[in-house]
């Protein structure tokens, strides 16, 4: 995989990981390795920006586009990743009137 997924510089996501992958607890060490090691390559094959020349790359390119399932770490990894960073997250608040109800039942 090495020769394959070759990258000049590793990959880090500081918008929704500022602290690495490793220390936001959604990734395993290992998970965490092959983001960071892979990541630039597999951002690229995904965006088109490179064209997939191995066979491994053929197959990850495969599983991006839905056309066959997942089976590598790296790919079940990137998946995850994509999952993880594409949902919006809900943000949950103590304050305001939820029920919308301004009667009381103190006035019994």
């Amino acid at each position: 995989m090495a020769e394959s997924f070759s990258v000049t510089r590793r990959f880090f996501d500081d918008k929704n990981y500022p602290r690495g992958f490793s220390r936001h607890g959604d990734y395993t060490i290992r998970e965490s390795q092959l983001l960071e090691q892979f990541g630039q390559a597999c951002l690229a094959l995904e965006l088109g920006e490179r064209k997939p020349t191995t066979a491994e790359e053929k197959q990850f390119a495969a599983v991006m586009k839905g056309e066959r399932p997942a089976e590598s770490s790296l790919e079940k990894a990137w998946i995850k990743y994509r999952t993880l960073t594409n949902k919006s997250k809900r943000i949950y608040t103590l304050s305001g009137d939820v029920s919308g109800d301004t009667t009381s039942d103190d006035s019994e």
